[in-house]
């Protein structure tokens, strides 16, 4: 059995599974930002006995764990390189901690590309190659899986179409992220006098014209970025998930195909669906345990724990 964590800026979760897309036993915590990197290692410290015993599950049954970080993360050093959330993490030995907090190999990834492997492996990108996924909720994140494999560039992370820049229509430059995330849609509304949360944002759509105004204007900067993405990579399929993503089918992604679709490089019209993601608030989860059954496969038997390999994941025989 393995034990995947994701440790985002507001929640930490911890599950126990095989890596085959079924979670045994799942722990879920709030994260306290005050608290700091150092409060949220406690919290792992403390749940992940609790987790085994809920499971039935002796210490000496865990083969590996895979950890989904929120942020950017170096394979090389297998390191997290900084959260934009919480302190206490710039440079932190993530995967070698977990390795010798519980014994076993640790297998660190983003966020972003766990998901991303979950959902091409178990989800709403199985069975087709490439699959970008996209987060959209607080921030906008990505990841690229080739093959069953996520794709890391040249080991600090690759995908990130948050960060892509887009020139609306007011000549304002900036990246998508400002634009298109929950937190930028709230931005857009109080710069208009709106104390509104996104979720109210996309309630209000259907007959507030500002609502509205706000929610296509995001959009417009999500498409500019999904356009560019299919430019340079054509993904068969791409998957989005997160907060955002919940506002459905008419409010969402309705309007975002429609906006691709004018916006797309011409010759490749019409070879990318674009699919809500299906696994949920354990996307993460899923992709953190996929992570460890398959890195742990990998791995020699010879091989220690604190020096393993950081080649990106193959995929799960299901």
């Amino acid at each position: 059995m393995y034990l995947g964590i994701e440790i985002g800026g507001t929640k930490l979760q911890l599950g126990i599974g095989a890596g085959d897309g079924r979670i045994r036993m799942l722990w879920r915590g709030a994260v306290d930002p005050s608290g700091g990197g150092e409060g949220i290692r406690r919290q792992i410290q403390a749940a992940w006995p609790e987790l085994l015993r809920s499971a039935g599950l002796h210490r000496s049954q865990l083969q590996a764990v895979g950890i989904g970080f929120g942020g950017p993360v170096d394979d090389a050093t297998r390191t997290v390189m900084t959260s934009h959330q919480i302190a206490g993490w710039d440079g932190f030995p993530l995967a070698d901690w977990l390795s010798h907090e519980l014994g076993v190999p640790a297998y660190l990834g983003n966020d972003a590309d766990v998901a991303g492997l979950a959902e091409a492996t178990f989800g709403a990108g199985r069975g087709v190659s490439p699959v970008f996924y996209v987060t959209v909720g607080s921030g906008i994140g990505g990841g690229l899986i080739i093959d069953g494999r996520i794709f890391r560039g040249v080991g600090r992370g690759a995908a990130e179409i948050g960060h892509l820049r887009w020139r609306d229509a007011d000549g304002r430059i900036d990246i998508i992220e400002h634009f298109a995330s929950g937190w930028g849609m709230e931005a857009e509304a109080r710069r208009h006098g709106r104390a509104w949360t996104a979720r109210q944002i996309g309630e209000l759509a259907d007959h507030d014209p500002l609502a509205r105004a706000i929610l296509d204007h995001a959009i417009r900067a999500l498409a500019e970025g999904l356009c560019q993405v299919i430019a340079l990579i054509c993904p068969r399929r791409i998957v989005i998930g997160g907060g955002v993503s919940l506002m459905g089918e008419e409010r969402w992604f309705a309007p975002l195909r429609r906006a691709v679709a004018e916006r797309v490089f011409r010759p490749f019209a019409g070879l990318t669906d674009i699919v809500p993601a299906s696994l949920g608030e354990e996307v993460v989860v899923h992709g953190a345990l996929a992570l460890a059954r398959q890195r742990h496969a990998e791995a020699s038997p010879a091989s220690p724990a604190s020096s393993a390999s950081p080649k990106a994941p193959d995929p799960a025989n299901t």
